[in-house]
């Protein structure tokens, strides 16, 4: 009697534990958390693997996601491994006047010139659209370097390819400078193509890998531009690698090359590159971003847009 009691008490446990478990997972589901784990694990592994292939880097065959950028990835405030990408770069073709300006830093501890202002002394124009985050990221500089963060201007501001220049230049900024980072999502290319008052030596600037490696398109302009509304997806901004490297030699750059996460390509003037940096091809350099291409191919991400407006580089 006693074992058809335990019996029992094991059945009725492992029947309420599925229930648990599917009523757990629908929740998860109807809140669309799924995708966020999904994501997150993506990040956990990616991180992972690039600790592993630079660990184990004589393993690597000649199919792996690899190029030479990859090993100098090392994150302080950037989103991925741009800090350590951009101090190596740096290093290689060395710096003049060790100044930089970024678009979209948000509160500026999340970006790709935190590391330069808040470890390394330089100076720089960083511009936001969202002013709670420009006042958030006024006071993180001001907690963290006090009277030297004068050497940081941050500002609010819109851009578009009408204003670039003048909102660059009337804050005392043209010429030669070391550093320009590019992440507006939306008008990026057209953003790059406008500016004419600075000569970064480096550029950092997002593409969109959801475009595909071989296919050379923007968006259509449109001084605007909301990512998501555009599209629910948010895959619809930016530009291609290929567009973007097209755009980067009519302006005397070569592609050094793309971070592993698929998410940010890196241009270095060609005479500041020149014996130093070598230029890697699109198809080389191209990598797929990470966290999503656990939820859909390259190719199912770009029909989910295609009908969208185009301009094809």
């Amino acid at each position: 009697m006693r074992s058809r009691k335990v019996r029992q008490k094991k059945m009725l446990k492992h029947v309420v534990r599925r229930l648990v478990a599917r009523a757990t997972t629908k929740a998860l589901r109807v809140a669309g958390l799924p995708g966020q784990l999904a994501k997150l694990e993506a990040a956990q592994r990616h991180a992972a693997i690039r600790q592993l292939s630079s660990e184990f880097a004589s393993l690597m065959g000649e199919g792996a996601w690899r190029q030479p950028l990859h090993q100098f990835e090392s994150k302080v405030y950037s989103q991925h491994g741009e800090d350590g990408i951009i101090l190596h770069i740096l290093s290689v073709i060395g710096a003049t006047d060790r100044r930089f300006i970024e678009f979209g830093v948000e509160d500026g501890l999340e970006c790709n010139t935190a590391n330069l202002s808040l470890n390394f002394g330089w100076s720089g124009l960083l511009l936001e659209c969202d002013e709670p985050m420009v006042r958030r990221a006024r006071k993180n500089y001001i907690d963290r370097l006090g009277n030297r963060a004068k050497r940081v201007t941050i500002t609010q501001a819109f851009i578009t390819a009408d204003n670039i220049n003048d909102e660059i230049s009337r804050r005392g900024f043209e010429g030669t400078i070391d550093l320009l980072s590019l992440d507006i999502d939306g008008n990026d290319y057209w953003v790059w193509k406008a500016i004419t008052v600075i000569r970064p030596r480096v550029v950092v600037i997002e593409y969109n890998s959801s475009f595909g490696p071989v296919r050379s398109l923007t968006v259509r302009y449109d001084p605007g531009f909301s990512r998501y509304r555009k599209h629910s997806s948010g895959l619809y901004y930016g530009a291609s690698l290929a567009a973007l490297t097209k755009l980067a030699a009519e302006k005397g750059y070569l592609l050094a090359g793309c971070d592993s996460s698929g998410v940010n390509a890196f241009y270095v003037l060609r005479d500041a590159a020149a014996g130093r940096i070598d230029e890697v091809s699109v198809e080389d350099a191209f990598v797929p971003q990470f966290d999503r291409i656990v939820e859909r191919t390259l190719d199912q991400q770009y029909a989910l847009i295609k009908h969208l407006s185009f301009d094809e580089i």
